[in-house]
């Protein structure tokens, strides 16, 4: 599947480094040219011989090398490959590629090319969750860099976590994936995604809500506009970035979600990720409520319409698959079964939302599936649990899987 493609790979100073000659053995072995640029810090690591030795070319490492700029020059290097490949890709290398910095072959070479790129990061855990890291990875996705990784398990240094490279199978996948023409499985379907919180006022400055941030349905919209989806999502208050290519309504409460869920049908597919108050006071207060001798003042909760029942039990326009999320704190699966019953949906997403597990508001997420194998009516209902992953590829097998479903095809995964 490699056969005449060239991969100039980049070989970073990590304890990783060893890895990549087992990628490029197996690069090589999959029919593809392999160039390497061995930085300072891989020279650290592994050897300009083992490298040349494997990949069947001279090793490039030094920017001011006249003989190579007469050649062919640092900039034609990086531009004769069909990918770019840094692996391992360190916190250091990542920061100079989101700040187009460039003070080696190596960063030159990137900043120089036409050609995608591909990444797979290697470091230390709490590099890899430092603020600074996450705002390079944020950078580096949005210029169209593809990222495969990291791994979470032991580390060198003895910390466990995510932060190992991936292993060199998987980068080679992901190589093929990046040279493969897109698969856009859900071209011509419309989908509609719930995300965020729902603010329900008590008053003018004081409102019920939750913990959600939203970024599990922001990237469930984005992986299915990927698919080829034309999307719709309506997001409830939220400090994130509308997704590219995405019909994005912004709401305050649960009411007001429901209005715009409404109004976007029909569609294809519906995937209700928001965390939806459940109650809202009867009658919030025109003016901020004040403290008084009398205590609290009493506030009566009446129920919020139940935006995914409503729809899973639509006798016109109920889209061909509804999907729900549990949101649970305890009995998970058991929750997740009732409700999936109770709301007449298609398929149910259960996660544990427990404050140990940190999925409130954080970057990750362990996920459980839940799906009817024989419609809505049935009672069969097949449980899938899969491992702890960012939730950027929680949303990317979602995708996979309702496209599998729907149309039999696997769009080209979000790497």
């Amino acid at each position: 599947m490699l056969s005449g493609k060239r991969i100039l790979l980049i070989i970073g100073g990590g304890i990783a480094a060893y890895k990549s000659l087992d990628l490029i053995r197996r690069l090589r072995a999959g029919g593809a040219t392999v160039r390497c640029i061995l930085t300072a810090g891989g020279g650290q690591f592994v050897t300009p011989l083992s490298v040349a030795s494997l990949s069947g070319d001279k090793v490039y490492s030094e920017l001011f090398d006249l003989m190579n700029e007469a050649e062919m020059g640092h900039i034609q290097l990086s531009r004769d490959a069909d990918l770019l490949v840094v692996a391992p890709a360190t916190a250091d290398l990542m920061a100079k590629m989101a700040h187009g910095l460039c003070d080696d072959l190596a960063t030159t070479a990137l900043l120089a090319t036409d050609k995608p790129v591909l990444i797979a990061p290697a470091m230390n855990v709490r590099m890899w969750g430092h603020a600074a890291t996450q705002r390079n990875l944020a950078t580096l996705r949005g210029d169209g860099v593809a990222v495969v990784g990291p791994n979470e398990g032991d580390m060198a240094c003895g910390e466990y976590g995510p932060g190992r490279m991936a292993e060199p199978d998987e980068i080679v996948a992901a190589v093929i994936s990046a040279l493969s023409p897109p698969v856009k499985p859900l071209a011509g379907l419309r989908a509609l995604v719930t995300s965020g919180p729902t603010h329900e006022p008590i008053d003018p400055v004081r409102y019920i809500a939750n913990r959600s941030s939203g970024k599990q349905g922001f990237a469930i919209a984005a992986a299915a506009q990927a698919a080829g989806a034309d999307v719709i999502l309506v997001t409830g208050p939220v400090d994130l970035d509308d997704p590219a290519g995405v019909a994005v309504k912004h709401v305050e409460s649960a009411r007001d979600m429901l209005e715009q869920v409404e109004a976007s049908l029909p569609v294809d597919i519906a995937i209700f990720a928001a965390a939806v108050a459940d109650w809202r006071v009867a009658n919030a207060g025109e003016q901020k409520l004040k403290k008084t001798a009398a205590g609290m003042p009493p506030l009566q909760l009446v129920e919020n319409p139940d935006i995914l029942a409503t729809i899973s039990k639509l006798s016109d326009k109920r889209p061909p698959l509804v999907i729900g999320f549990a949101a649970e704190t305890e009995h998970l699966i058991d929750n997740a079964r009732a409700k999936l019953a109770r709301k007449g949906c298609d398929w149910i997403v259960a996660n544990d939302v427990s404050p140990a597990t940190g999925v409130m508001g954080g970057d990750r997420n362990t996920v459980h599936l839940l799906t009817r194998d024989g419609g809505a009516a049935s009672t069969d209902i097949k449980v899938e649990s899969w491992p702890v992953m960012g939730k950027e590829q929680v949303a990317t097998e979602l995708v996979a899987r309702i496209a599998s479903s729907l149309t039999g095809k696997t769009p080209e995964k979000t790497l």
